[in-house]
C-alpha cells in the first residue's frame, strides 16, 4: 500500500452519504485500494495520521478561468458588461507565458482550497495544460472561442478552431485522461452560428465535451430572445450545440422550458453564485433545475468576480440562497449540496466513475481538513459542518491520483517562489505596465 490515511472521519459521498469514524484508506497506484477499521494487513509505504481530520473527496470546480489570477481586484463594483470590456482590455495583453505563470498561481490557490479537479476556459491553453501537467492537477481544458458579426469564418484557419484543434491533438486524453480537451462557445451572445454549427460537429466527431456560458444576465437572456426569437439555451440547441455531454455555466435565467429542454439533453449547469451576486446578475434557480432533472455542479468563475477560487464559500452560499428564494430552509439540504461540489462535477466533467466518492477503485482525489480548529468544534454533524462551517484554510492535504499535491503550505508539484518571481517579474509588468499600450482584443 502507498499511503493509508488512518483514524480518520471518511465522508464517503456514495448513495447513502455514509460516514465512517475512525476508518482506514489505502492508496495503492493512484487508487482507492481499502477501505476498513483497521490497519491493512500488507506493508504501507506512508501513514499519515488522521486523528481529528476528515477526509472526503477532492471538489470539483466546475466552471473557472485560471489565467484570470492577476486581475484579482482589478474591475470591482460593475456589472457584467462594463466589467468584461475593463478586464478584456487587460487580456489582450495576455501572452503564452503569462497564461502558464497565471495558470500555475491559480491552480496554487485551488490546490490549496481542495480543489482536485477543474474545468477551465480560456484561450492559449497550450500553456494552461502545461501549467496543469506539471502540477499534477485533473482539468477539462475548454478553447473559450467568440466571433462576431462580420468576422470571416472558416473552421480550417478561424483562430480559435485552429487552437482548439492543436490542442486536442497534443493533450486531449494527457496522462490516461488527467487532462481532457474541450470546444467552448463563450456564449451565444458573443459569437454566431458558423462557429456553433463547426464547434458542435467537431466536438461530436471528436468525442469531446462542450463548454458554455448561458443566461447569465437577464439582458443576454432577453436580447436572445429579441434578436432570434428563441432563449440562449433554444437558440444553441437548433444549432446541435447540447448533443455532446455539455457544461452551462451560470444559467441564472433559465426559463421552465429551458431547463426542460437542458434536462433531456443531459446539459450540467454549473452555479457560481458568488460571481454572479457580486457582477448583480442575479440568483441561478437551483432548486427548479433539479425539480427538472438536471445536474447541477459548482463553479468559483474567475477571481476577477469572485475573488477566490474556495469552493467552500460556493458550498455554503449555494445552500443558502436556496433557502431565501424558496422560503424553505430544507430546499437545498447540506448532503445535495456537498454532492454538487463533488459528484456533481464529476458527471459535469464525464468524470463519475473515476472521481467524486471514496469508494474502491475509484481515483485516489482526496483532501484532509483539520476539524480540531475552534471554529468546527463541537461536531454534530460533519456534512452540515462541511458545508455550513468550514472553508478552504481547513484544507491540510489535497492529493489527485495518489499524489500528493498540497500538504501543510508546501506544493511538492509546483516551485511556489519561482511562480511569484515570475509573477512579479513579468506577468505584472507585462499586464498592467505595458510599454506599447496598442494592444487590442483579436479574433477567436
Amino acid at each position: 500500500m502507498d499511503t493509508v490515511f488512518c483514524n480518520v472521519t471518511a465522508v464517503t459521498m456514495d448513495d447513502q452519504m455514509h460516514v465512517l469514524p475512525g476508518a482506514f484508506v489505502g492508496v495503492r497506484g493512484g487508487r482507492i485500494a481499502y477501505i476498513g477499521r483497521h490497519m491493512p494487513s500488507e506493508p504501507v509505504k506512508e501513514a499519515i495520521d488522521g486523528t481529528g481530520m476528515v477526509l472526503m473527496p477532492g471538489l470539483i470546480n466546475a466552471h473557472t478561468h485560471l489565467p484570470m489570477a492577476p486581475l484579482r481586484g482589478w474591475s470591482e463594483d460593475k456589472p457584467l458588461q462594463p466589467w468584461l470590456e475593463s478586464v478584456w482590455e487587460i487580456e489582450a495583453r495576455m501572452d503564452e507565458r503569462t497564461v502558464r505563470n497565471a495558470t500555475l498561481l491559480g491552480i496554487m490557490e485551488a490546490l490549496r482550497f481542495g480543489t482536485t479537479s477543474v474545468s477551465e476556459m480560456y484561450d492559449h491553453i497550450g500553456a494552461i495544460a502545461e501549467a496543469v501537467a506539471q502540477s499534477g492537477i485533473k482539468a477539462n481544458i475548454a478553447r473559450g472561442t467568440t466571433m462576431f458579426q462580420g468576422d470571416e469564418f472558416d473552421f480550417r484557419t478561424f483562430p480559435g478552431c485552429v487552437e482548439l484543434r492543436e490542442a486536442v491533438e497534443q493533450w486531449h486524453d494527457y496522462d490516461d485522461g488527467r487532462i481532457r480537451i474541450e470546444a467552448s462557445i463563450h456564449g451565444e451572445y458573443t459569437s454566431t452560428y458558423q462557429l456553433w454549427e463547426a464547434l458542435a460537429t467537431y466536438a461530436a466527431e471528436e468525442g469531446l465535451g462542450m463548454h458554455v456560458h448561458l443566461s447569465e444576465t437577464k439582458k443576454e437572456h432577453e436580447e436572445s430572445l429579441e434578436r432570434n426569437g428563441l432563449t440562449p439555451a433554444q437558440v444553441l440547441d437548433c444549432h446541435r450545440v447540447w448533443d455532446v455531454r455539455a457544461s452551462a455555466a451560470h444559467c441564472v435565467w433559465l426559463d421552465e422550458e429551458d431547463m426542460g429542454m437542458l434536462s433531456r439533453r443531459g446539459v450540467s449547469a454549473v452555479h457560481c453564485p458568488v460571481s454572479n451576486l457580486k457582477l448583480g446578475s442575479g440568483i441561478a434557480p437551483v432548486v427548479r433545475m433539479r425539480a427538472e432533472g438536471m445536474n447541477v455542479a459548482l463553479g468559483t468563475d474567475s477571481v476577477a468576480s469572485n475573488n477566490n477560487l474556495d469552493l467552500f464559500e460556493e458550498i455554503k452560499l449555494a445552500a443558502l440562497l436556496a433557502k431565501v428564494q424558496t422560503g424553505k430552509p430544507d430546499a437545498l439540504p447540506a448532503a445535495e449540496v456537498l454532492k454538487m461540489a463533488t459528484r456533481g462535477g464529476a458527471i459535469a466533467q464525464g468524470r463519475e466513475d473515476e472521481c467524486g466518492q471514496i469508494a474502491l477503485g475509484m481515483d485516489a482525489d482526496l483532501i484532509l481538513l483539520d476539524f480540531t480548529k475552534t471554529h468546527l468544534i463541537p461536531c454534530h454533524d460533519v456534512i452540515s459542518q462541511l458545508v455550513y462551517a468550514a472553508s478552504g484554510h481547513d484544507v491540510v492535504l489535497t492529493m489527485v491520483r495518489g499524489r500528493i499535491l498540497y500538504r501543510d503550505g508546501q506544493f511538492p508539484t509546483i516551485d511556489e517562489l519561482a511562480v511569484l518571481q515570475e509573477l512579479a517579474g513579468y506577468t505584472i509588468p507585462t499586464l498592467f505596465d505595458p510599454k506599447d499600450d496598442e494592444s487590442t482584443p483579436t479574433e477567436g
